[in-house]
Parts: C-alpha cells; structure tokens; sequence
C-alpha cells in the first residue's frame, strides 16, 4: 500500500490526469479497473477519475510496490534543468510569491525551447526552484513548473513563470483574456511627439520566420491592436513606451516599421544603414526592446497576492548608455 496527500503544485487537475502522471506507463483501462474495484480510492471513497484534486486530498494506492514502480519511468532527471540554471547567466527574479514568480530575462536567451536541444527561461525556472528547495525531483513527475508567456530571443524584460498547476491555469486564462496590461520601452527611428492607438492585421510567414501586416481581415491573419506613445526625444530617436493590446509574434515591431519608425538595432524590420551606425559606435546588434511593466488589477485565488500589483523591470545597460 502507499498513500500520497496532494499538494498545492498538484491540486486543480483532474484525478485521472494526476494518475497518468503518477504511473505514465500504465494504460486508461488499468486506472478504471483500479478505481472500480477501489483498488485506488480519494480520500478513502471509490473515486470515478473525474474528480477535481484540492490541495490536502489523500489518494491511496492499494496496490504492490512492485506493481506501482513497474509502472513508473523511473527517477526524475534533473540535468538539463541544474545545466540551464548554472548556464543561463543575467536572468533575475523580480517577484515571487507562492504561485507565482516573475523574470528579468537578458537578450539572446529564449522563453522556451524551440527544439529538444535548446535550453531556455523555462528550465531556468526549474532549476532555480530545485536550486532553493521548493520543489523536489519527484514532484517534477506529476507537475512541472513553467514559463506563462513568451519574448522573442532578443527581447528582453519580464517573463511570467507558474510554481504550481492552479496558479498556471489561472494565469493562462488572464492572458488568455488580455486582463493584464504589457507595457514595453523602445528606441525608434525618428520623431514621435503624440500618443496613437495601431489596429492591423498580421499574417505569419512561417517558413521565413518573419511577419506581414494588412489592413485587411484575411485568411490565416490575426488582429493587432497596439497603443504607444513619446517618453523623450534624442537626435535621430525616439524613446517611446508601447502597451501591447493584444500579444503576437513580431507585434511591436512590424507595426513602428510599418509607420516609419523602426524599432533601433532590429535588422529584420529595420533601417539597415541607421542600424549599421549605432552597431558600429555602441555594438547594438539586435532590436533595442524590452518588456518593462507588467500591471494587475484585483485578483482572487490562487493570484490574490498579486492582485493590483504593477510589476517594473530594470533598465537593460542598452539604454542607460543611450539615454546619457
């Protein structure tokens, strides 16, 4: 016999989904056997699988200990999440809570893996809690901890990571909705000297890993909508704060392309021979942008500790260097 107490980074999914994580090698039709005959109960009662797990719940395997671990994968690798937390260097916690915590991610690091053998923020994630012992190996078989939205490589600023399942799914569903203001700072070509609300629509070039914007509702095109505004005025630049209505790929920066203001260092939407000049002077080499301010209005559970909380980042070295 072995009894489990579900835990908070647990609670919140459905009990069969936490038994197929429990035991992954084992088939639906063992689970359904086993519940049947009570074999697996929920807090001492047959359980159908259906059942939401709250934090606390007690579920005890009636079986063999030879007959749950020949149905598990064995131990948890940690590697590649101790590899990318020793590896990825500048990346710093701006908050934390008990479900949630927030990332100052650098240039040139990714949000998540965009193949198998990449490492990026998200096992950072990991590794950091392993690190500061909030989580253990074995937790990591029935939920893993993740990064909730996602920069572009050389994007810099904040980045949103859950700690456990129910906080992950309440802040899928805020972002999900746009109930979360996403504020970013930028460098632009040129003089900007008013507030303008940008609507479109973008269409992904997938196999070029690029953008277009049309005014038009097409096939295969998504809506846009984008609101910025001047901070302060330079030469040949401007510094201007964005709000990102909506959230998609390239947004930002095919929309200041698209009005002749091209973000400074981004060399695929950009001035070519302006940003040549500044990564010849100050060796600025990809977009200068980063996501600065994240703001919450009133929150319930899991997320009430972040409930009407305005989230700031620090300012990348780019741009102090550049404002003086």
């Amino acid at each position: 016999m072995r009894q489990i107490e579900i835990r908070e980074n647990e609670a919140g999914q459905r009990f069969d989904k936490f038994l197929h994580k429990y035991m992954p090698l084992a088939p639906s039709s063992f689970f359904y056997k086993m519940l049947r005959k009570k074999n697996i109960t929920l807090n001492g009662k047959r359980a159908e699988g259906k059942e939401k797990l709250l934090k606390g719940d007690q579920v005890t395997f009636f079986l063999s200990e030879e007959t749950i671990s020949g149905f598990q994968s064995g131990d948890i690798s940690t590697a590649e999440y101790q590899k990318a937390y020793g590896k990825l260097k500048g990346i710093t916690v701006v908050y934390e809570d008990s479900g949630i915590l927030i990332l100052n991610k650098p240039s040139n690091v990714l949000s998540q893996k965009a193949k198998e053998t990449d490492i990026s923020a998200n096992e950072w994630l990991i590794g950091y809690l392993l690190a500061t012992s909030q989580i253990t190996p074995d937790q990591l078989a029935t939920f893993k901890p993740s990064i909730c939205n996602r920069l572009d490589r050389n994007t810099q600023g904040l980045l949103i990571g859950s700690k456990s399942l129910a906080a992950s799914q309440a802040m899928t569903e805020l972002l999900r909705l746009r109930q979360i203001r996403k504020f970013y700072r930028l460098f632009v070509k040129g003089r900007i000297d008013k507030e303008e609300l940008l609507e479109g629509y973008l269409i992904k070039e997938e196999e070029k890993n690029r953008v277009r914007l049309v005014t038009e509702a097409c096939e295969d095109a998504s809506y846009i909508k984008t609101r910025y505004y001047p901070l302060k005025h330079f030469a040949d630049r401007t510094l201007v704060e964005v709000e990102l209505i909506t959230g998609k790929t390239h947004q930002i920066r095919i929309h200041m392309a698209s009005i002749g203001h091209p973000i400074l260092g981004d060399f695929k939407y950009g001035d070519r021979v302006w940003n040549e000049k500044y990564k010849s002077e100050y060796r600025i080499e990809s977009q200068l942008l980063y996501a600065c301010r994240l703001e919450f209005e009133k929150l319930e559970e899991p997320l009430k500790q972040l409930s009407g909380k305005t989230v700031i980042a620090p300012v990348p070295d780019e741009f102090t260097m550049l404002m003086e």
